[in-house]
């Protein structure tokens, strides 16, 4: 059930947003709002997501799938409600996804879940005017991984056995928030990160398990292009994450930039950090063939 008639994003409202949000809208855009939407159920557990609908054209338009993060231990959709808003005040439809967390399900659900509410998205495609070609996954921290498996696991993994339907749907492109890429360095030894243990549990295949859903195990040519935004000095996922996936990236051969972040932590960059990495992702979606959104009315 829709939540409201609509949402409307102007220039007035990002004026009063957190500079996080002042991805400026050149146009007016309305949305509809319908939330909790059961994309499947797993271990008698309801999946849920919303869906953010432009109801101000008739078009397919570019889509968000947006993870949120909390060490796969923690967190919700509805806290990172606020991150959406730079991608809405641009156009987009925006797709915000929960997943099965480490008290309800170890490693892998949370990974198996995320791909099926991507195969959800393309099952519902005509209903919610989501462009196919032009989808682009998304997360902070732990939902930055979950954005990366989402678009790099192959169909032939098997990790999405758990929601058949069509095929899962190539993503145009991934943004990392400062994500984990390599899940079994988090294990043990110097960066050893308890929430990681605690996603794996006491299982003795943890370490198979671990390398099954990082996203360096999956990188090879042809992945769509990814944008990596990690701080320097983060103390929560340490910054080899980010540029050994990046070098792992190059040697593939597959577009993408890594911002760093100058002794930044886990996020909460300052405002004119974050102008200038939503800027960059500006570019680098258009440098790859991304169109933006149709403005309304036309």
């Amino acid at each position: 059930m829709k939540l409201g008639a609509f949402l409307i994003l102007n220039t007035s409202l990002l004026a009063q947003l957190p500079p996080a949000a002042q991805w400026a809208a050149t146009t007016r855009v309305q949305y509809a709002i319908t939330p909790n939407i059961v994309y499947g159920t797993q271990n008698g557990y309801e999946l849920r997501l919303d869906v953010y609908d432009r109801i101000d054209v008739i078009t397919p338009q570019p889509t968000l799938i947006f993870i949120h993060g909390g060490g796969w231990v923690g967190g919700t959709k509805e806290y990172i409600v606020t991150s959406l808003l730079p991608w809405m005040a641009q156009g987009w439809n925006v797709v915000n996804v929960e997943y099965r967390l480490a008290r309800v399900s170890l490693a892998p659900a949370a990974v198996e879940d995320c791909l099926c509410a991507l195969r959800w998205v393309a099952k519902n495609a005509d209903k919610y005017h989501f462009d196919l070609k032009r989808i682009v996954a998304t997360g902070e921290s732990a939902g930055g991984h979950l954005a990366l498996t989402t678009g790099m696991i192959p169909e032939s993994s098997g990790l999405a056995r758990q929601c058949p339907g069509p095929a899962l749907p190539a993503v145009a492109a991934i943004i990392d928030w400062f994500g984990v890429s390599d899940v079994d360095d988090l294990l043990e030894g110097p960066n050893e990160r308890d929430y990681a243990v605690a996603w794996l549990g006491s299982r003795p295949d943890r370490n198979v398990v671990a390398r099954m859903v990082s996203p360096l195990t999956y990188v090879r040519p042809g992945l769509p292009p990814v944008f990596i935004i990690h701080g320097t000095a983060d103390p929560t996922v340490p910054y080899s994450q980010a540029s050994r996936l990046h070098e792992a990236l190059d040697h593939a051969h597959v577009p993408n930039r890594l911002f760093a972040v100058a002794n930044g932590k886990h996020g909460r960059f300052t405002a004119h950090q974050q102008i200038e990495i939503y800027t960059a992702i500006r570019g680098f979606l258009k440098e790859n063939g991304i169109d933006p959104p149709t403005p309304a009315g036309e």
